[in-house]
């Protein structure tokens, strides 16, 4: 059997945006699975709305809701926070989970025709880990179709925080993630380069190891490495030797040295701190400064109450010059295993 990407149906010049470029929206799914936030829930959305008011500043925020009550209840939470509603669109489109970032669409621009798809891969819940994700998977076809956009489909497992794009052909992965039997077993590492190639626009495949401690998505890149201009990355690292995400984030920095841009140039890296773990009931949560939100106005920055939490903030000030980086309390939405990139999917502007 076949298992290369079809690219008849796919058009040729269409590419993923690096996260920096204008925006039109940023879309999420509104949080309401109490499983994932056990015991937990009702405190996750006081930092997870303010997130919302400050990218909201800068461009319009659409919210995937089940329903009118749901709808509801995030409008009076927004207002708590002090959210401008007219900045934000509700969907009744009812979702499984809040994970926008891996079941929301990934859009695609042409430069020059300025014409906009959405490709909609497939979704297992990082390996069937947290069934049902029947509505999550068609989440993607939907927007798609409301706002009358064509529409691919792979037919493979992608999710959006296991790749990172720097807008300029180069898309940056991890092979703990993409090589995952629990994802796609029928597919070598070849092959998936191509699926990148042709549904993502990639020229350029870089591919790291694994991902944080932690981290139940087997290693999402937006945990540990992001790009931040065309040429410039940062990369956290762990300072304490006997913590257990030191060897691993020390190997993918020595990689990410090794590794040259299309036009044959070193990356510039930047080196970010990991905060304190962070356990709660027993677990060490994937806490990470890398799983930033790049908007129009502001980047939003998860922050742990953690002695490394100003220091982040500054090093990340000193990437993005043009727009304010505001850090918000992690502390309770990272029990969900994720925070704000997670949470979140961007619309590019054509």
């Amino acid at each position: 059997m076949d298992h290369r990407p079809s690219t008849m149906d796919f058009p040729q010049g269409f590419h993923f945006p690096a996260e920096w470029e204008k925006q039109t929206a940023m879309w999420l799914s509104w949080p309401h699975k109490e499983e994932s936030w056990p015991g937990k829930i009702g405190s996750i959305y006081k930092p997870y709305c303010e997130f919302i008011k400050v990218v909201s500043a800068g461009q319009l925020v659409r919210i995937n809701v089940a329903h009118l009550q749901m709808e509801g209840f995030a409008k009076e939470q927004l207002s708590k926070v002090g959210a401008d509603l007219s900045k934000i669109e509700f969907f009744h489109f009812p979702t499984n989970d809040a994970w926008c970032r891996d079941h929301g669409p990934a859009f695609l621009v042409n430069r020059d025709t300025k014409k906009k798809v959405v490709v909609d891969w497939g979704y297992n819940a990082w390996g069937g880990k947290y069934p049902p994700y029947d509505l999550d998977d068609v989440i993607p076809t939907k927007i798609a179709n409301h706002f009358g956009l064509p529409v691919f489909n792979p037919g493979i497992v992608m999710e959006g925080g296991s790749v990172d794009f720097n807008g300029a052909g180069t898309l940056l992965t991890t092979t703990a993630c993409l090589l995952n039997p629990n994802r796609n077993p029928h597919l070598k590492q070849g092959q998936i380069e191509e699926y990148l190639h042709t549904y993502y626009g990639a020229e350029q495949i870089l591919w790291l190891g694994d991902g944080i401690v932690g981290d139940d998505t087997d290693g999402h890149i937006d945990d540990i490495t992001r790009f931040v201009n065309q040429d410039t990355v940062i990369t956290v690292v762990e300072e304490n030797k006997g913590d257990d995400n030191y060897h691993l984030l020390q190997e993918n920095l020595q990689a990410l040295k090794t590794m040259r841009l299309l036009n044959g140039k070193q990356l510039n890296i930047v080196e970010l701190p990991m905060p304190s773990p962070v356990v709660y009931d027993g677990q060490r949560l994937p806490a990470s400064y890398a799983n930033f939100y790049i908007g129009n106005a502001a980047v939003v920055v998860p922050t742990y109450r953690d002695k490394n939490d100003d220091k982040a903030l500054a090093i990340l000030q000193q990437c993005f010059t043009d727009r304010k980086v505001i850090g918000i309390d992690s502390t309770d939405i990272i029990w969900g295993l994720g925070s704000f990139h997670c949470l979140s999917q961007q619309e590019p502007e054509v």
